[in-house]
């Protein structure tokens, strides 16, 4: 039943990652204001907090299904693992934009974010990434390829 609930949680995540990026995609506005600016901001919060419990499920999940040796040999294992890291290391921008963004709206009302197109661009990219990992995953799982 703990691995049910284990994949259960690790499938969860993996859908609160897209939506919490879709969201963002969504708020996203020429102008912000400070509910949008603070909006964006939580969501991001959100967005790390649940990236952090896919790692945390996964590794307890590759200790407690088919071992470290299945997934250690799978070449599936480490392309999912490097776009999973890839999605992280773009994400870093967007963060940093959403929090200077919230602290601009916050002391003046509103912010033209200068940013903009790569904010956008840049969450376009993880979304399209994110989609990669469930294929990866399942080709994983499948042993397809080695």
């Amino acid at each position: 039943m703990s691995v049910a609930l284990l994949a259960a949680l690790h499938y969860l995540g993996a859908m609160v990652l897209m939506a919490c990026l879709v969201a963002e995609h969504l708020l996203i506005k020429p102008e912000l204001d400070v509910a949008r600016a603070r909006s964006l901001a939580k969501l991001d919060l959100l967005y790390g907090v649940t990236a952090m419990v896919q790692i945390g499920s996964g590794i307890a999940r590759m200790y407690s299904e088919k071992g470290m040796d299945f997934y250690l040999h799978n070449p599936f294992f480490h392309a999912k693992l490097t776009v999973y890291a890839a999605v992280g290391i773009l994400s870093i921008y967007p963060t940093l934009r959403f929090i200077a963004w919230k602290r601009v709206a916050v002391s003046e009302g509103k912010v033209v974010p200068i940013e903009l197109k790569r904010v956008v661009m840049l969450i376009r990219i993880e979304l399209l990434l994110l989609l990669l990992i469930p294929v990866l995953a399942s080709m994983m799982a499948r042993g397809i390829g080695i």
